[in-house]
């Protein structure tokens, strides 16, 4: 049994009470190397597969450096894709949840105007995709000046996606005296150049992976005919029975398909492609890691987004193209230290591609046979049992960490001259409270949001009714979502 956790740190309380919420137990390799150096205030360039617990290996150190009297934004995390951005905006945001921690997302595909106003808050950390990020600083919507952490996260896809030129201009306008990370699955010589270019000294921490996927997946292929696919697929799901399950498709047109077989024949799932509205997408997202659907129908454009810890099956409808997608798609199982399946449907044209795969990641992949009717016909009952109850979600962290705050509306804001110590003030000094159960304020011109921890939500809006702010009666409810 390992001996690491995270007391090796000596992490302030909020931080450890979040980890603990959290079930961050034991750091990662990646995370007991990076936090020592980061803490030291050193640039890093880290070498480390994807699924291996990259994020928190620079959130925990931003969420404990930060200083949250200052207003203006302190980090910059650049991410390749939309769903990657949501994801660790989220992901800071619990880390530094008792710490007060503001974090906003900007991307493509949400009104510019959204962030702007968001932006003019006091934000701690800025997570964002390189276009926006640059809309946000031509148009000085986006404060740089206190920025003294840059983080670049999935720069070799950054790299593949073209943002490079863009990443570049944006390093250019940030102050020169700050702490650069970069964190890459691989370090292409374009990647290593802007590393040598943009960052003083930087450490070089490689976490060797001992194979290209993570050992506690179970990897097998099915060869079949095209036409046999979509019988095939609802076979192994029925053998398989999954707790939860991805199903890539190499196009959209193929998820679509997908989707409607499967939800005519009445199985519990929805679709993900870059087709839809960016709105539905995150839609389908949360509903996915809430619990509402068993099985998520998706393009590779979703795999890097997806981070659930109890995916236990991913099936890859059509073999990808890329040796590398096999790899990321993979990832979304065996995450956390649990144990993960994939299953790969193969015709013989995509022979080729699978060569390449086995190449890849150094090692055969199991044939096996399909499943035979008997055994889909013994299935069929758990199979029904279980796809007409709710999937149990065991480890959502955010509703883990949310689960005693409750986010209060409170009827004032700027133009009435409120400001958060006015808000704190107040309510630390009702019955039953301290500052130790005021989380996140975020005040607009005519409303403030204020996010009450530790269950005390109600204590708040009772004693609310008969207590002002700053001699003026504010009107308190229960936010809406």
């Amino acid at each position: 049994m390992t001996e690491r956790n995270f007391d090796l740190f000596s992490l302030s309380d909020e931080i450890k009470r979040a980890l603990s919420v959290l079930k961050y137990e034991t750091p990662t390799k990646v995370q007991c190397e990076v936090l020592p150096k980061a803490f030291l205030n050193k640039d890093l360039v880290v070498k480390s597969q994807t699924g291996s617990g990259k994020t928190a290996a620079y959130g925990i150190p931003i969420c404990e450096m930060i200083e949250w009297e200052e207003k203006k934004p302190q980090a910059l995390i650049l991410t390749p894709t939309r769903e990657l951005a949501a994801q660790v905006r989220e992901d800071i945001t619990n880390i530094g949840r008792f710490k007060r921690i503001k974090a906003a997302a900007v991307y493509g595909k949400q009104p510019f105007s959204i962030q702007k106003e968001e932006l003019k808050q006091k934000t701690h950390v800025v997570v964002g995709t390189p276009g926006r990020v640059l809309d946000h600083i031509e148009r000085e919507t986006l404060s740089l000046e206190r920025i003294n952490y840059l983080i670049i996260d999935e720069a070799d896809e950054m790299l593949n996606m073209g943002f490079i030129d863009d990443v570049e201009t944006i390093i250019e306008s940030l102050p020169a005296d700050r702490i650069t990370m970069v964190f890459s699955a691989t370090l292409p010589t374009d990647v290593e150049k802007l590393c040598h270019q943009y960052m003083k000294e930087p450490v070089h921490i490689e976490i060797e992976a001992e194979q290209k996927t993570a050992k506690q997946i179970e990897h097998r292929i099915i060869e079949c005919k095209e036409e046999e696919k979509i019988s095939l697929l609802k076979d192994v799901l029925v053998v398989e029975n999954p707790d939860s399950s991805i199903i890539f498709c190499r196009t959209k047109e193929h998820v679509d398909f997908v989707f409607e077989q499967l939800d005519d024949a009445g199985y519990s799932c929805e679709k993900l492609h870059g087709g839809l509205e960016q709105e539905d997408r995150f839609a389908v997202m949360n509903g996915f890691k809430m619990g509402n659907f068993r099985y998520l129908i998706a393009t590779d454009v979703a795999a890097r987004g997806i981070d659930i810890d109890n995916v236990t099956l991913v099936i890859n409808y059509d073999v990808p193209m890329e040796k590398e997608s096999y790899v990321h798609r993979t990832g979304r199982t065996g995450r956390a230290g649990n144990t993960g399946k994939a299953i790969t449907l193969a015709t013989p044209y995509e022979t080729k591609f699978i060569n390449s795969i086995e190449r890849y990641i150094g090692f055969e992949i199991t044939r096996m046979d399909a499943p035979k009717q008997e055994e889909v016909a013994q299935g069929k009952e758990a199979f029904e049992e279980k796809i007409n109850g709710r999937r149990v979600v065991r480890n959502n962290r955010t509703a883990r960490i949310n689960q005693d705050i409750t986010k209060l509306h409170f009827s004032g804001g700027k133009k009435k001259k409120l400001r958060a110590v006015d808000f704190v003030g107040t309510i630390a000094n009702l019955p039953g409270l301290t500052a130790e159960d005021i989380g996140i304020i975020t005040i607009k011109d005519q409303l403030t949001y204020i996010d009450i921890l530790n269950g005390k939500g109600s204590l708040v809006l009772q004693a609310m009714e008969h207590t002002t702010i700053k001699g003026k009666k504010i009107k308190v409810s229960i936010a809406q979502k």
